[in-house]
Formats: structure tokens, C-alpha cells, sequence
């Protein structure tokens, strides 16, 4: 009995659509009455338009979710707050041709925003001697959005006669996110220098980030007791891969090149010093 109804069902659906495709190809149309009707809760509802849901907002309701804050005004917003920071760029051991030294490149500050002071020390130690020492007392005063002008004092120790110089300079990130520096230094006897500064954080993850560094040395005149020479003196370029455990402790490890040029490099020669050389380096980069 189920297998004769069945196909019944089967037999009375094929007449249906058979009728229907005779109507079609025949030119004539079905009745009305042949047509389901569409309810209104079936009909296309058009959406709402925005001036239907909110009207727009006033310029007094737009001024006070977004207020005016000046720009960045220093003084006003920061130039009050006093704090003490310190931070370790650099405290690495660097490995080259068999010896080991340690380096290391540090500050601490205490100021505003607009205004702040820097005491600094750069150095590189191996076989118990300063091979190298500097240290810089600073001003730095905001004279732009991310952009400082310095002034101030650097003692060159270590090999050779100490040198003092009076320091003016700007520093600040340019455009693509580079931090630059420039700095302009004159001292006794009518020394003086330039130094060009230059790095970049490429952020590979939120905390591996590799960072490249150059750094270029000019003097004005020869300092035979220090091994400088006229011109275009020395460059360092440095190739860093850290790993920010916290954004204030981060271990890395690198590569830096230095090398000398013109008479800076013959007076290297001349002692038996190679003019160039390259060093892998490990250290910890901290600030607080």
C-alpha cells in the first residue's frame, strides 16, 4: 500500500510540472489564482538610512567628544612632570680576533619632557685598560614634535691625551621612523668635530627586533696623540637582534664593523693596529 501511494505522489508531482512547463512554452500565462501570494512579512523592507536611525551630530556634541588638545604642548601637558631615567643601550662583550672586550653605552636623565639632563658614559675595556672612555654632560630642550636640540660638555678618556669639547647638536626621528642625530663639537686648540648618527628598529615580531646603527667620526685637524686624523676619521656599523622579554630587559646578540679612514687609518698602520675590523657581540639592553 505504501509503495502505491508512493507512486502516486511520484506520478501527481511529474503532471504538476509538466503543466506548468506545457504553460510556459505555449505562450499562456497561469491564472492568478495559480500564483502563491506574497504576504506582507514576505516583502522586501528597505534599510534605514542613517538620518533615519540618528540624526547627525551637532558641533556642540562633536566638540565635546573630541576635544582640542593644543597639539602636543610640552609645557603644559608635560613640561611639570620631573622624573629620573636611566637607560643601557649597550652592555655587551665583543669578540674579535681571538680578544675579548667589553663595551658599553649609558645614560641617565632627569627632567621634563621639554626639557632634560643627560649624563653619559661610552667606553670599551679589554687587558684590564680603557682602551676608549667618553663622557658627556647634556641639555636636551624639545623645540618640535619628536625633535631635541643638545648642548653641553664631552671628556674624551682612555689611550691618549684627555680632550674636552664644548657639544651642540639636534637629534630626533625623521620620517620612516629613523632616529638621527647630529652633533658638532669644538675644542682647545682649535679642535674640532662632527659626528653623524643613525639607527632603526625593524619590529620582525612584538618582541624580536633588529636593529641597525651607523655611526660617522669627522675632525677638523690631525690629533697624532690620539691617532685621529684630518677628515673623514672613522665609521662604525652595527647590526643588533633583540628580544624583548619586557619592553625594559632585552638580551640580543650582533655584529659590528668599524673601520678607519685617510690618515686616521696610515696612523693605525703605522702602530701596528689593524684599520678595520669586525666582532660579533651578546649583551643586555635595560632601562628603567
Amino acid at each position: 500500500m505504501k509503495k502505491i501511494i508512493f507512486t502516486l505522489g511520484l506520478l501527481t508531482t511529474s503532471m504538476v510540472w509538466a503543466e506548468v512547463d506545457h504553460s510556459q512554452h505555449s505562450g499562456h500565462v497561469m491564472p492568478d489564482a495559480a500564483v502563491p501570494a506574497v504576504t506582507p512579512a514576505l516583502m522586501p523592507v528597505s534599510p534605514l538610512t542613517d538620518e533615519q536611525v540618528l540624526p547627525p551630530p551637532t558641533a556642540a556634541e562633536l566638540a565635546a567628544a573630541f576635544p582640542d588638545l593644543g597639539g602636543m604642548d610640552m609645557q603644559t601637558h608635560m613640561g611639570s612632570s620631573r622624573s629620573v631615567f636611566l637607560q643601557v643601550d649597550q652592555l655587551e662583550a665583543s669578540h674579535a680576533d681571538g680578544n675579548t672586550a667589553t663595551v658599553w653605552e649609558a645614560r641617565a636623565g632627569w627632567g621634563s619632557a621639554s626639557d632634560r639632563f643627560w649624563l653619559g658614559s661610552t667606553g670599551e675595556r679589554a687587558h684590564d685598560t680603557s682602551e676608549s672612555l667618553e663622557t658627556s654632560l647634556l641639555w636636551n630642550h624639545a623645540v618640535a614634535r619628536w625633535w631635541d636640540t643638545t648642548l653641553g660638555v664631552r671628556q674624551d678618556g682612555g689611550e691618549g691625551p684627555s680632550r674636552t669639547w664644548a657639544a651642540i647638536g639636534m637629534q630626533g626621528l625623521a620620517p620612516g621612523f629613523f632616529d638621527i642625530g647630529v652633533t658638532a663639537y669644538a675644542g682647545e686648540s682649535g679642535r674640532t668635530a662632527l659626528r653623524l648618527e643613525a639607527e632603526y628598529e625593524a619590529r620582525l615580531t612584538n618582541r624580536l627586533i633588529l636593529e641597525p646603527a651607523v655611526e660617522v667620526n669627522l675632525y677638523g685637524k690631525d690629533d697624532p696623540g690620539r691617532g685621529i686624523g684630518a677628515g673623514l676619521s672613522d665609521a662604525e656599523l652595527g647590526l643588533r637582534l633583540r628580544y624583548e622579554i619586557r619592553r625594559e630587559i632585552a638580551p640580543y646578540v650582533g655584529v659590528e664593523w668599524s673601520t678607519t679612514f685617510g690618515d686616521t687609518a696610515d696612523m693605525a698602520r703605522a702602530t701596528g693596529t689593524d684599520d678595520g675590523e669586525a666582532s660579533a657581540v651578546a649583551g643586555i639592553r635595560l632601562w628603567y
